[in-house]
């Protein structure tokens, strides 16, 4: 089942004609693992693209976006913000395009659904990963990065001061303290081996937008930075691609990272245009709309053809059901 993100929750928005973004000087080599630069978040305004290929940058300095935004949206402090470089190897680099299936509401999955991607949970059963494999589809693995869940193998496994408060609306689940990585660390890789080793071809690593929420915990945007670099670091190592799960005020300080976003209901709630650059450097947008919330599907579908997006409409549940728009 899929939660309402945040960004619908909160109605969160920047001041209109900024972002919190990043610029940087381009070095003479552009390409993955190669360039060694300085990159400062920015709160001033910002043209629609300046991103161009994908860029690694060694020693990141990062500086304006550790606070939580305050009215407004813009972060105006600087504190300096330090991210490792994204790793380099072989994953699956997908392309904007993909038809994709999102069904994670039970583990009876329909792989009749014609589409290239399924994303499904960790836990489904072997045989269905494997049978989508049969069938030429590349198959993501859901987990929660940002939440526990009370029904999960590994729910004792988290120490008790990285859990916080009731995530509301969602029975037997809590938010964690995404501060302390090295507490959630084993956890996490554990998942990702698991993914790994059951055969997926990428993670969605959900609930990974979380400063704007009522965690009961100090959460900054820039503790968010550190947490979605590393994850996608991790991911990386195993050889698994990973995308960024809605967080648009994230997008143009970790591009370098992700491979591929996945929306919930960006076209209802107006932040579709923030997740755009990864379309402009050959990321795909995986979207999704939802019958509860009595959008405009054909407009939306017309839309995301315009911007090259790859967008379904589900239930909220996230059951087999869906109605897709052909691109």
């Amino acid at each position: 089942m899929s939660k309402i993100p945040a960004t619908v929750l909160k109605g969160l928005r920047l001041a209109e004609g900024h972002a919190i973004g990043a610029t940087f000087e381009p070095s003479d080599t552009d390409t993955r693992g190669s360039s060694d630069q300085e990159m400062m978040i920015s709160t001033a305004p910002q043209s629609s693209s300046h991103w161009g290929n994908p860029t690694t940058w060694n020693n990141l300095v990062f500086a304006g976006a550790s606070g939580v935004a305050p009215a407004g949206g813009i972060v105006t402090t600087p504190t300096p913000v330090s991210l490792p470089a994204p790793v380099t190897g072989n994953w699956w680099q997908p392309k904007p395009g993909l038809s994709w299936q999102w069904q994670i509401g039970n583990n009876e999955i329909d792989t009749s659904i014609q589409a290239d991607v399924y994303d499904v949970d960790l836990y489904v059963d072997q045989a269905i990963i494997d049978e989508l494999h049969g069938l030429g589809r590349k198959v993501i693995c859901y987990i929660s990065v940002g939440s526990y869940e009370d029904w999960r193998l590994d729910k004792d496994q988290f120490p008790p001061e990285v859990l916080g408060k009731a995530y509301a609306g969602w029975k037997g689940e809590k938010w964690l303290d995404i501060r302390q990585i090295d507490k959630i660390a084993p956890i996490m890789r554990a998942r990702l081996d698991l993914c790994k080793s059951k055969g997926f071809d990428a993670v969605e690593p959900d609930n990974i937008e979380i400063y704007t929420n009522d965690t009961g915990f100090p959460i900054t945007y820039g503790d968010q930075l550190r947490y979605g670099a590393w994850l996608t670091n991790e991911a990386h190592l195993r050889g698994l691609a990973i995308g960024l799960k809605n967080a648009p005020d994230q997008v143009k300080d970790l591009l370098a990272y992700f491979d591929f976003a996945i929306t919930e209901d960006c076209f209802y709630c107006g932040w579709q245009e923030q997740v755009v650059p990864f379309i402009q450097t050959g990321k795909p947008v995986f979207a999704a709309e939802y019958t509860d919330l009595g959008g405009d599907f054909t407009e939306y579908c017309r839309k995301s053809k315009e911007l090259g997006f790859s967008l379904i409409l589900k239930n909220r549940e996230l059951d087999a059901w869906r109605e897709a728009c052909i691109l």
